[in-house]
Formats: C-alpha cells, sequence, structure tokens
C-alpha cells in the first residue's frame, strides 16, 4: 500500500473515531462533570418536582430538530428565528434558565471543554433517575449548532394531534423503531400538559374513560381561548414518579393527549403497552436503551459547530 493511500486511509479512520460518542468522552478533561450535572439538577427538581419533566422534554425537542445539537437552547437572533417558539414550545418548553445554572457549574468545573448538546444529555438522565427511573451511561462528544430553525421544530416534532402512524414516522425519521416510540412515550408518566394540547380529546372523543374526561373538564374549559394554559398531569396516579402507570392509564383509556391513546386504541402498539404496563423492568431497560439510541442522532463532532459558553447564544 504506498504511503499516500495509507495516509488516506489512516485519516478516514480517525474522521470515523472522531464522529463517534463515547461515554468516557471527558473522563480526563472534565473528570467533575458528572457530580457538577447532578448536583444542580437534584437542586431544580426540589425546588419544582415538575422541573424533572421538562428538563428531560428539553433533550426530546433538541434531538427531534436537526439532531441532539443544542439547537433549542438558542435565543433569535437577528440572522436566524430560534425554536423556542415554533409551535411544540411555545409558552411550553421551559427550563432554559436551570439549564443556564448547570452550564455555569460546569464552566467552574471545566472551562470550555463541555457542550450545551452534551449538558441536555446527562440533565435528560439524571432527571429519570432522580424522579425514581432507570439511569444509563449517556454518550457524549457532541458539539453545538451556531443556528436554530423554527420551521424545523414546526415540521420535526410530533404533535399532541398525531395519528399512531404519524407517531412512527415521526419517531423513524430520527432513527427510531416503533417499539422506541412507545417505550419513549413513557416519558409521559411525569410532567404537565396545557389544557389546549388535551381539550379537543376531553370533549370530542368516545375513547376516553367517562369520570376521567369529567375531572380534567373541571379544570380545562371547552372554550378556546380560556384556561389555555391550565395545567394538568399526564399521569393522574404518580404524576411526579418515573414509573409504568402510564401504560396502566392507556389501557384503562385515561391517557391525556389524543396522541397518548394512539398507543392503545386496538393498533399495532396496543401489545408494547400491554408489555409495559404488566412489566416494569422491560418498560426501564427498552427506555434506557431508546434514550442512548436517540441521543445519537446526527450529533455534531469533530470540527463541526462548536462548545457554546453561553447556552442561549453561538459564541
Amino acid at each position: 500500500m504506498g504511503f499516500l493511500v495509507k495516509f488516506a486511509f489512516v485519516m478516514f479512520l480517525v474522521g470515523v473515531a472522531s464522529a463517534q460518542l463515547s461515554t468516557n468522552f471527558y473522563s480526563k478533561s472534565c473528570p467533575n462533570l458528572f457530580p457538577a450535572v447532578k448536583s444542580a439538577v437534584q437542586a431544580a427538581i426540589s425546588k419544582e418536582t415538575r422541573m424533572g419533566a421538562s428538563l428531560l422534554r428539553l433533550h426530546f425537542h433538541d434531538c427531534f430538530v436537526n439532531g441532539c445539537d443544542g439547537s433549542i437552547l438558542l435565543d433569535d437572533t437577528s440572522s436566524f428565528t430560534g425554536e423556542k417558539n415554533a409551535a411544540p414550545n411555545f409558552q411550553s418548553a421551559r427550563g432554559f434558565d436551570v439549564v443556564d445554572n448547570i452550564k455555569s457549574a460546569v464552566e467552574k468545573a471545566c472551562p470550555g471543554v463541555v457542550s450545551c448538546a452534551d449538558i441536555l444529555a446527562i440533565t435528560a438522565r439524571d432527571s429519570v433517575q432522580i424522579l425514581g427511573g432507570p439511569t444509563w451511561n449517556v454518550k457524549l462528544g457532541r458539539r453545538d449548532s451556531r443556528t436554530a430553525s423554527q420551521a424545523a421544530a414546526n415540521s420535526s416534532i410530533p404533535p399532541p394531534t398525531s395519528s399512531l402512524s404519524a407517531l412512527i414516522s415521526s419517531f423513524n425519521r430520527v432513527g427510531l423503531s416503533a417499539k422506541d416510540m412507545v417505550a419513549l412515550s413513557g416519558s409521559h408518566t411525569i410532567g404537565q400538559a396545557r389544557c389546549t394540547s388535551f381539550r379537543p380529546r376531553i370533549y370530542n372523543e368516545t375513547n376516553i374513560d367517562a369520570s376521567f374526561a369529567a375531572s380534567r373538564r373541571s379544570n380545562c374549559p371547552r372554550t378556546s381561548g380560556s384556561g389555555d394554559n391550565n395545567l394538568a398531569p399526564l399521569d393522574l396516579q404518580t404524576p411526579t414518579k418515573f414509573n409504568n402507570d402510564y401504560y396502566k392509564n392507556l389501557i384503562a383509556q385515561k391517557g391525556l393527549l389524543h396522541s397518548d391513546q394512539q398507543l392503545f386504541n386496538g393498533g399495532s402498539a396496543d401489545s408494547t403497552v400491554r408489555q409495559y404496563s404488566s412489566n416494569p423492568s422491560q418498560f426501564s431497560s427498552d427506555f434506557a436503551a431508546a434514550m442512548i439510541k436517540m441521543g445519537d442522532f446526527r450529533p455534531l463532532t469533530g470540527s463541526s459547530g462548536e462548545i457554546r459558553k453561553n447556552c442561549r447564544k453561538p459564541n
């Protein structure tokens, strides 16, 4: 093999290696990363339990829009309109100030080393674990995008009106299977939804438990524009504990969102919902595996992107 061919082959391997995420990416450059993030997440959840769900959701909404690149955290600039005011995020995505606090803690531990995209991935894992769910080894090494796209957020994040086939397609676009989709939907075992997201379901749908619908109507008036931001727990039974009650609710026709109940409505996902409702350890392991898989979607690595100093703006 000639020198140039050998050199090109070696450089190709280096390129391949640089594009891989790894669980020990910061072991030398930021050895105190995990404790710094976890203590900040714990403090935020102690202050407001709902924040765990909000931080988990930020990672989802980041990865679904052009990959896990921290783009959801960017404020609008003169050159682009960001994702924060896109329909799925407007008055709904939250926790940005908590991410700022976590970034500050990480910057104190190791300035200019850890990306905002990686911080979102770690915070999602820590939030789930702190609220009683599974843990997993987070793969790291993502870099941050310098831009964001409101249009991409509007078209990529599945709305609560989604059908089962639309949900499967949305998740397929980010490399996730139908089973991954059902497992990741289990994140709705924590958190709250706004009345505007579930109003059509509680007033217009028939595949819903009557007493459940009546209880939800008490805090969500029929008229659009009235009480739009009133909140209801996605899981009525244990709204602040990460467990498999979400699937039990679906079997009882107590899914809060239209898109939730689509997972158990006589379709192809029914058997997986039944499995997770009766086997919490299976749900936990499948959820963790799907989170790792989602975090692998189109990361910026190597010399792409940057390590933002401030998660809200490009350097």
